[in-house]
């Protein structure tokens, strides 16, 4: 749970880094600045507090560019989060939300 690892890393290699803050304290706001704060020349891709799914997909993203394969699986699997999003809005009364709200 170490919000700097994703700046050490980052510093360390000429790979993309991707930083997930997690919803530990103060509302993850705490490990999002952390990861966002870095100094010019060290770029950390940061996405939503908790927001694993979308590093992943941005990980696929990245790697897409140079592999068809991937860019394959990336468009029908977005296209299917699409199509979960249009089936939600024919259908609102049917989805199930586990959000909670206190």
């Amino acid at each position: 749970m170490a919000a700097h690892l994703p700046g050490v890393i980052a510093a360390m290699t000429p790979v993309p880094v991707i930083g997930v803050p997690v919803k530990v304290s103060l509302d993850g706001m705490d490990a999002l600045l952390a990861i966002v704060q870095m100094p010019p020349g060290i770029p950390v891709a940061t996405v939503a507090i908790d927001g694993a799914l979308n590093a992943g997909i941005l990980a696929a993203q990245m790697i897409a560019t140079g592999d068809p394969a991937v860019m394959e699986k990336l468009i029908a699997y977005k296209e299917s989060l699409k199509q979960k999003i249009v089936k939600a809005n024919e259908e609102p009364g049917a989805v199930k939300h586990r959000h909670r709200t206190n």
